[in-house]
């Protein structure tokens, strides 16, 4: 019954912004740490970044540390992805993801028990 939906994706130009959204319902337990990861053609899924619900502290891949921003709104149980400064290199499909123990390391994608579907982000050069 637990459902992760992402949206805010689409295309953008080098420079620009896009803010993805995941909307997390039906988990039967709060989640401890939400990442973010993404996947290019040809390359595996890698780690973005990840929040986690108690303190809120962010972790970012080194690809992207300075331009995205993770953050979260527990009313609304939503977890959002900023991106700023977009470079042809960020295009992907972006997954988020929750974990919903202390188990794990949190830029591996074992450490994480339920999936959304991913949404598109294109960055033109």
């Amino acid at each position: 019954q637990a459902q992760l939906v992402e949206s805010g994706g689409g295309s953008v130009q080098a420079g620009g912004s896009l803010r993805l959204s995941c909307v997390v319902s039906g988990l039967s337990f709060n989640w401890h740490s939400m990442g973010w990861f993404r996947q290019a053609p040809g390359k595996e899924r890698e780690f973005v970044g990840s929040i986690t619900r108690s303190g809120g502290y962010t972790y970012y891949a080194d690809s992207v540390k300075g331009r995205f921003i993770i953050s979260g709104d527990n009313a609304k149980n939503t977890v959002y992805l900023q991106m700023n400064s977009l470079k042809f290199e960020d295009t992907a499909v972006y997954y988020c993801a929750a974990d919903l123990d202390l188990s794990g390391t949190y830029y591996l994608e074992s450490k994480y028990d339920y999936w959304g579907q991913g949404t598109q982000v294109t960055v033109s050069s």
